[in-house]
């Protein structure tokens, strides 16, 4: 019997969803070896700190999600089902209980109410709760959540990606309006901290070259790491 044929909104969403982990693996070795270096504050300022620890608990969180929606999205091509675009919604007078009630992304799911989301919290949560999180929601927010906590922003990646990612929030129920705000509330609470970080203040981290990222970061998301060792799921 010949292979099933993955549908193409789902072979995309798995592509960008596994160069997501494989930036958030490498993450997870960036903090380690240059999370006390000046330079570090060019990531430190996506996640609002320079706290190294939650910073760790946060892009542990996100690869965990990307590991559920790697596999949800597995589980949908094995049955040869597409993801659905979600309608943008018109914010203008939208009552409050239509804007909550939002399109899961699997309708099949069944819903329960689930605990407000915290960007900037350092909890873990269950990979069977995430597992249930990112069935019932919308893959935008899925993967706006994934952006918040690995600290993607923009200036990291090709403009390949940046697209990619930017058409993935705009077609599957993202909100750029909300990713921009905590964006630039992590970005006070950053300044705020490094105030009293004199160390840090030989690296100007609004500088957003992108061969600038690539002295932080090593490479850009979106191109392939050096020595990559970090292999995709099966």
């Amino acid at each position: 019997m010949p292979a099933r044929t993955i549908p193409e909104s789902i072979a995309a969403l798995l592509q960008l969803v596994r160069i997501l982990l494989r930036h958030g693996r490498r993450l997870t070795e960036t903090v380690a070896t240059k999370g006390e270096t000046p330079q570090f504050a060019s990531i430190g300022v996506t996640f609002g700190t320079h706290n190294l620890p939650n910073i760790l608990a946060r892009i542990e969180r996100g690869i965990r999600r990307l590991l559920a929606l790697d596999a949800y999205l597995c589980q949908r091509a094995e049955k040869g089902l597409e993801i659905p675009f979600v309608k943008p919604r018109q914010a203008a007078a939208t009552p409050a209980k239509a804007r909550d009630a939002e399109a899961p992304a699997d309708p099949a799911s069944p819903r329960k109410r689930s605990l407000p989301y915290n960007p900037d919290s350092v909890h873990i949560p269950s990979m069977e709760d995430l597992q249930a999180e990112v069935r019932r929601a919308p893959i935008g927010r899925t993967i706006a959540r994934i952006c918040l906590d690995l600290g993607v922003v923009p200036a990291f990646c090709t403009g390949e990606m940046g697209n990619a990612l930017l058409q993935v929030l705009e077609y599957y129920g993202g909100s750029l309006a909300k990713l921009f705000a905590v964006r630039r509330k992590r970005e006070i609470a950053f300044q705020k901290e490094r105030d009293t970080r004199p160390d840090t203040w030989v690296w100007n981290w609004r500088d957003l070259r992108k061969e600038r990222m690539r002295q932080v970061l090593g490479y850009l998301i979106g191109e392939e790491p050096p020595d990559d060792p970090v292999p995709s799921p099966t």
